[in-house]
């Protein structure tokens, strides 16, 4: 059995204009699992997770569960819109192979626009593990991507 997932931190690029967008985005809106969103790779940041790639999160969205559980990449998007009240059907969804294409053609888009924008220190990825306490890992991306709109 999974445990419960009851808080959730987010790690956003703070030198994003994208990010910051979205972080005022995620606090404005209803939460049925509060999300605290923290600058990835800020002294906080590494304080609280000293395990983690500090150079990866500032690339990639990383959200960081309560229990320990990590998310990244799609699965950091989807986890955020699950803890959303309004939002939790459509990340039902999203995490569906229906919705899996919807979801990286958002992040493509975003990806593109901090490429354009010269957000983070080498634009974004996406890609490597989704460790959704013991889920399968997501398979790679070649595509540069962040964040959806």
């Amino acid at each position: 059995m999974r445990p419960a997932v009851r808080a959730l931190t987010v790690l956003y690029d703070a030198d994003c204009s994208l990010c910051v967008h979205l972080r005022s985005w995620l606090l404005r809106q209803p939460q049925l699992v509060p999300l605290r969103l923290v600058p990835a790779g800020s002294a906080e940041a590494r304080h609280r997770y000293p395990q983690l790639d500090h150079a990866r999160t500032e690339r990639e969205i990383t959200v960081i569960g309560d229990r320990g559980q990590i998310y990244s990449g799609e699965a950091a998007w989807i986890v955020c819109l699950w803890a959303l009240a309004e939002h939790r059907p459509k990340a039902h969804w999203l995490a569906t192979p229906a919705g899996a294409p919807f979801v990286r053609v958002t992040m493509l888009a975003a990806a593109k626009y901090r490429e354009a924008t010269g957000a983070g220190a080498a634009g974004a990825s996406v890609g490597g593990a989704a460790e959704v306490a013991g889920a399968a890992e997501v398979a790679p991306c070649d595509d540069r991507c962040s964040v959806p709109d």
